[in-house]
Formats: structure tokens, sequence, C-alpha cells
């Protein structure tokens, strides 16, 4: 009974023990994320980002394979024939008499084996030129994933305000409920002293009933915001993520020339642009290198013979080693060439003409972002303004209505206000933390604009 007794009292005291850190454990499975750790969360797991990182793996193989263009290349072959009969020719000698012989040149079973190495020696400069396109195009898909950085840093930055702001609208939700269940309940007690008609209580239970209802579809705005993160960051789109509040709202203020260069500087838009006119110049080397010959350095051994091995031949030497100089020069191709040149500088052309009408986009699209960050910035003002009257507002009407001096729908109508006024005022703060975002992408930042290096 006592060993019984001592064992109960050790599980006891480990179970005492293990439950602390299976609580704790509890926590981290529902540990809040930053906006940091979101970015960061995004950027690893992010499809797009991923699919931008393979492409410039193949851009990095397709320059290997351009720079092996430079070095020799070496080849074999083995062949295996058979005749139906033995090759042969006729062989005639005059003295002492004229006569005629047939004599056997070659064996029925032929097996050949070659060694064949080629080193170019001039090919017109179109393999530097093709390796230089290759490096070209490695720098392109690094921009690409560049951009496709910015892009999912802004859409987790808009994905996770949006929960924030769903949350607080969710709150706003429950305050008015709560409210108005207050409300109903003093209907219910002034129409039993007579003092409202039924109406009047009427009238609350239905705005009581609306407010429920807002607040479902509070809830569910909610899901749907953390599922859309959930998304951006690849996690299972049914997880319950939750996010830290970010500090509080300061102003900020920036100069419309400095972002438009820092845009102009930084757009990766732009820079593949730049690039792809390097690529058009390289295009238009490469082209003018077919009006060059080809001069190749090949060498070849080779072996001969009746058996598989190659090695017994009774009518040539077995073996053999060649070494030969090869030059190719197309003179005449009905103007194919130069069509080729033209085509490669009509493309330089136009890529020059989309550069300024991408600049005037981008510029155009800065401009419409500064505009809109002031725009939010001066809302939050007037919605801070507008809660606190509608605050007092409501308490000054509520406080009416339970003296009997007004009617029930006036108060209806003040927390109406409120609700709204409180909506607008958490949709003017992180308004503005989206408007940021929205222009820290434009002038092509990954960090906070407030940060940033002009």
């Amino acid at each position: 009974m006592k060993a019984l007794l001592h064992r109960i009292l050790v599980m006891g005291l480990a179970l005492f023990l293990i439950a602390p850190s299976m609580r704790t454990y509890g926590k981290d499975q529902v540990a809040r994320l930053t906006l940091d750790q979101a970015i960061k969360e995004g950027i690893t797991n992010n499809r797009l980002i991923r699919e931008a990182e393979e492409q410039e793996r193949v851009a990095i193989q397709l320059e290997k394979k351009a720079r092996a263009d430079f070095f020799p290349k070496l080849s074999t072959s083995y062949t295996y024939s058979r005749l139906r009969n033995n090759p042969y020719t006729y062989f005639t000698t005059q003295k002492p008499v004229p006569q005629t012989s047939k004599i056997t040149v070659g064996p029925k079973d032929n097996f050949t084996w070659d060694f064949d190495i080629t080193q170019p020696l001039f090919t017109g400069f179109a393999l530097t030129t093709k390796r230089r396109l290759a490096g070209l195009d490695i720098d392109l898909k690094q921009v690409v994933k560049q951009q496709a950085i910015l892009d999912v840093i802004k859409k987790v930055k808009v994905a996770y305000l949006n929960i924030l702001l769903a949350k607080r609208a969710l709150e706003v939700a429950d305050e008015e409920v709560n409210q108005l269940q207050g409300h109903v309940h003093d209907a219910k007690q002034l129409h039993k002293q007579g003092v409202i008609p039924y109406n009047d209580l009427l009238k609350s239970q239905v705005a009581l009933a609306q407010a429920r209802q807002n607040r479902v579809k509070a809830l569910s705005n909610l899901d749907v915001a953390i599922a859309a993160l959930n998304s951006l960051l690849d996690r299972p789109i049914t997880t319950k993520t939750q996010v830290m509040e970010l500090p509080p709202f300061s102003p900020s203020y920036y100069e419309l020339s400095s972002l438009l260069e820092k845009a102009i500087r930084d757009r990766p838009e732009l820079k593949q642009l730049e690039i792809a006119i390097k690529q058009a110049d390289m295009a238009v080397r490469l082209a003018k290198s077919a009006y060059y010959p080809q001069v190749f350095l090949n060498g070849r051994y080779e072996r001969k013979g009746d058996n598989w091995q190659a090695s017994e031949n009774d009518y040539n030497n077995d073996h053999n080693t060649i070494v030969s100089l090869q030059l190719t020069w197309s003179l005449f191709e009905w103007g194919k060439r130069r069509a080729d040149v033209c085509a490669a500088l009509h493309k330089k052309k136009a890529l020059l003409e989309k550069i300024e009408g991408i600049k005037e986009s981008i510029m155009l699209e800065v401009k419409q972002a500064y505009q809109d960050l002031k725009v939010a910035q001066e809302n939050i003002h007037t919605a801070i303004e507008a809660l606190e009257q509608a605050k007092e507002n409501y308490r000054i009407t509520d406080l009416q209505y339970k003296e009997g001096i007004t009617t029930s729908t006036e108060v209806l109508d003040a927390r109406a206000f409120l609700t709204q006024a409180e909506f607008n005022y958490h949709r003017a703060l992180y308004g503005y933390r989206i408007a940021k975002a929205e222009l820290e992408r434009a002038i092509g930042t990954e960090g906070d604009l407030a940060n940033a290096k002009f």
C-alpha cells in the first residue's frame, strides 16, 4: 500500500512539473506574429519569389553553357558495317600479254572507331557576345527576383494591416452590441414604467439584431483577412494566425522631388529595361558576327579494321591521325544578315521609347501614392475630431434618454454615428499605413520609408 501511494505521489509530482511546459507549448502554437516576422516569412515562403529564384538558377546554368562553347569539344563514335561481298578492283597488266585481274581491296566486316576534337578559333565575336548575353540574363533575373520581393513585401504589409483593421472593426461591432444590449435593457424598464411606447422598444430590439448581424459579418471579414495573409506566407489557409499591433501612429513628411528621384533610380522595372537595352546592343553585335568567317581547328584519330577492336586491317593502315583547319564564310544570303541587324537595331529603339513611357508611368504612380498618403494623413485628424464629437453626442443622448428627455430613435442614431466614427477612425489610421506601403512600393524600397536613403 505504501509503495502504491509512493508511485501515485511521484506521478502527481511529475504531472505538476510537466504541466507548465505543456501550457507554454500551447502558447507557442498561437504566438503572435510581428510585421517584420511576417515579411521575412513571406520572402522565404512565397511561391512568386521561389519561382523567381528558380528562374535565376536557370540563367546561371545557361551562362555556364555559353562559357563552355569556348573550350574544345570532344566526341567519339563507333561503327560496324557488313558488306554482302568483299570490295574489289580490277588491275590490268600489259606485259608480257594484256591481262586483267580482280583484286580484293577490303573485308566484308568493317569496324571503325574515331575520336574527334574541335576548337573554335574565331567566330566573328559570336561566342563572347553570347556569353555576355547570358551574363546579362542573370542580372535580369536577379532584378525580377527583387521586383517579386518588393511585391510580396507590399502584399504582406497590406494583408497584415487588413487583419488589424478587421480586428478593430470587430471590436467596434462588439462595443455596439454591448451598448445596444444595455439600451434595450433600459428601454424595457422604461416601457414597463410607461415612460416610452412599445414602438420605441421594438426599434431598440431591431437595432440590436442588426448590430449582431454586423458583428457576424465583421468576424467573417477577419477570417478572410487572416486567410489572405496565410496564403501569402504559404501557411495552411485555415491557420489561426494572430498578429501584433503596430506602434502608435506618427506622421511623416516627404519631398515629392526626392521620391521621384529615388523611384527613377531604384524601380526594378526600369532596371530591367536598362538591362534589356544592353542585351539589345549585344543582339546587334551577335547579328553582325555573321559577316565574319568562322575558323575551327579540328583533330581526329581513327581506327579501321575487320575485328571489333578495329586493330587488324589487311588492306589499309589500321589507324591514322588527322589535323585540319576549317574556315567557313557565308558570302551571300539574299539580305538575311542585314535584316537580322536592322531588326536588332529597331528592337533597341523600341526599348528606348518604352523606357520613357515607363518613367512617365512611374512618376505618375509615385505622385498618386504621395497624394494618397497626404489625404490619408489629413483624414486621421478629421477622424479623431469626429470620433470625440460622436462619443460626446452618444453620451449626452443616452443620458437624456435615461432621464426621459429624448426618444429611442435619437439614441440609436447617436450610436450609429459613433459606430461609423469609430470605424472611420480605425480605417484612417490603417489606411495611412496602407498608403505608406503603396508609396514604398512605388519608389522601389523594401524597408520603412522613414529610414530610406535618398
